[in-house]
């Protein structure tokens, strides 16, 4: 939320300088005031413990926000009852004519597969053209960047040789003033990561249109944007909960599949107790993105 001095004071200029949101009594007293309207595709099995994550951070803000939920309708999930889903989520093709303030987009457990071989792609494609004029901002999570940076600006993902997956320090970069969806985030902060593909610095850094808001040594690009921050690329996943890591684990090895413990997430070697060290993170990042779409969209959706 913005916060409302005179302009006369000496931070006024200063804030606005670090492009933090401040306006005057005037304009304070005549601003239209709405909830805001977020959707969210997920795009994951789990779907109500992911629709969970995300609502509670979307609800750690003074502003109201309106949560729609979407399916796809090429595919359905196996993992939550239709009866949940006709009651809970609508498809995208009941939502195409509205118009959205800001969309999630969640990963999807399909990273193994082209793009194309994905049995939802077609209408996945026909979503993402349908954000540059419906939604004013889209953040698109770990799988769901990697199809999204693919369709935009063709920017393949390429296989890990083991899958990445723990908690990972990560850098912010040294843009000045602040990036607004970075504002007071720390030069160094943890996020989760969970996959087994990655794109490429390199790639993103050669588009113009993209730039690079947070990094790390051992998970590499994490954080991206296009520079009207209508499009958020997150590749890992900020959103977990505390025992979230430790429930894959504990399911891949249940399979018998190959996974190492979760990188410098259990705080000792019980593999019980976990060092959460990304919720605020989390809160603050989410907080500006709500912040910047609140201050983005106009009062009337249509226009």
């Amino acid at each position: 939320m913005p916060i409302v001095i005179d302009r006369n004071l000496p931070a006024y200029s200063v804030l606005q300088s670090e492009r933090i949101v401040v306006m005057d009594k005037e304009r304070a007293t005549s601003q239209d005031i709405r909830p805001i309207e977020i959707a969210v595709l997920n795009l994951m099995p789990t779907k109500k413990e992911t629709e969970t994550q995300f609502m509670r951070l979307l609800s750690n803000s003074p502003l109201q926000v309106n949560i729609t939920l979407i399916h796809t309708e090429s595919y359905r999930s196996r993992n939550t009852e239709a009866e949940y889903l006709g009651k809970f989520y609508q498809s995208f093709e009941h939502v195409r004519t509205r118009r959205f303030d800001g969309m999630i987009v969640t990963g999807a457990p399909v990273e193994d597969m082209p793009f194309s071989e994905v049995a939802y792609w077609d209408e996945l494609v026909r979503l993402f053209e349908w954000t540059k004029t419906n939604v004013t901002s889209t953040i698109f999570i770990c799988w769901g960047a990697m199809a999204a940076l693919y369709h935009f600006y063709g920017i393949r993902k390429y296989p890990l040789q083991k899958k990445l997956f723990g908690v990972f320090l990560h850098q912010k970069a040294a843009i000045d003033p602040p990036d607004p969806l970075m504002r007071g985030i720390s030069d160094e902060f943890h996020m989760c990561h969970s996959r087994h593909s990655t794109v490429r610095e390199a790639d993103l850094l050669r588009d113009g249109r993209l730039k690079i808001l947070a990094s790390s040594r051992r998970a590499g690009v994490s954080i991206a944007c296009d520079l009207s921050h209508s499009q958020v690329f997150v590749l890992g996943h900020m959103e977990y909960d505390r025992d979230t890591l430790k429930k894959e684990y504990e399911r891949d090895l249940c399979r018998g599949l190959p996974i190492e413990r979760p990188h410098c997430y259990f705080a000792d070697k019980s593999d019980t107790t976990v060092n959460m060290n990304w919720s605020s993170t989390a809160n603050l990042f989410y907080n500006n993105w709500l912040n910047f779409v609140y201050q983005t969209t106009p009062y009337r959706l249509d226009r």
